[in-house]
């Protein structure tokens, strides 16, 4: 067997596990487990794929962080899928959930003290974390409203967007912001899943959540779009510098990300910086 298989591998056999364990504690369904085994499956192919593309012989120890974080994601997808023929445990759905957004925090720190940021790490961990809010977006547009799935959509409807305009597969300049949005998201939909709110404040706050959702993706559209002649044609600090004259610019420090080699979707390298893929290809990190 491959060695570039092991993880992923070993990562389907412990979602299988946690899945029997979820059938033995609160009875999980046969709806629950089609969706957790497909889920299951899909993450070992697409894993495992990305390792071969990537030539990882193994998953770094940040990586199996994420595939812990995976898995747990895993089992909420399962959970929510087998709530739609019966009342959902809610309890079991937090604290997966919960402990699998403390552990985003984690995956980043353990890269960072290792030296194993990589492109194929960080672009895991934000697949991870698109798909958990989706999956938490569909458990609760039932009780919320379907325009609540705008938020897990959104990421996907901007990468499609992608395919379509090239001018949208450039790199993004680093921004915290983005992580403070993305995290707010995951936070913002697991108080909502936990009721934990009177209905019409949990309203609110993803009507709020959403608005942060739109203006982070606006900004970057604007960017995307404001630099789409400079892009080929300039440096990174140049282009920067122009589409945001008020911000100066500076590659002087090293980033948390900037072991990361440089994504390449459009010409720029954002040297000592990480990068945030818009394309099909390259690095997301944020």
């Amino acid at each position: 067997m491959s060695m570039v298989r092991t993880g992923p591998l070993l990562g389907l056999l412990v979602q299988i596990v946690l899945l029997a364990v979820l059938t033995q504690t609160v009875g999980l369904g046969a709806a629950g487990w089609v969706a957790g085994l497909a889920y299951g499956v899909a993450l070992c192919a697409l894993l495992s794929r990305g390792m071969s593309r990537s030539g990882a012989s193994a998953l770094s120890p940040a990586d199996r962080v994420t595939l812990s974080r995976a898995i747990l994601v895993g089992g909420v997808t399962a959970l929510a899928a087998d709530s739609f023929g019966r009342s959902a445990p809610v309890t079991v759905m937090v604290v997966l959930t919960s402990v699998a957004l403390a552990l985003d925090a984690v995956d980043g720190y353990t890269a960072r003290r290792t030296g194993t940021t990589s492109e194929l790490g960080a672009r895991f961990d934000m697949e991870v974390d698109s798909f958990l809010v989706l999956v938490l977006c569909l458990h609760v547009a039932p009780s919320v409203g379907g325009w609540v799935l705008a938020i897990g959509a959104m990421r996907y409807v901007f990468v499609a967007a992608s395919w379509v305009l090239g001018w949208m597969r450039g790199s993004l300049p680093p921004r915290y912001w983005r992580k403070v949005v993305a995290a707010v998201q995951g936070v913002v939909l697991t108080v909502a899943m936990g009721d934990a709110l009177p209905g019409a404040l949990t309203t609110v706050v993803l009507v709020a959540s959403l608005a942060l959702l739109v203006e982070s993706f606006g900004r970057d559209v604007g960017w995307l779009w404001t630099t789409r002649h400079l892009r080929h044609l300039v440096s990174p600090d140049a282009v920067t510098a122009m589409a945001h004259p008020s911000s100066p610019v500076s590659h002087s420090s090293a980033s948390a990300g900037a072991g990361l080699g440089s994504g390449r979707t459009d010409g720029l390298t954002w040297p000592d910086h990480p990068t945030v893929a818009v394309a099909r290809r390259g690095i997301a990190r944020v």
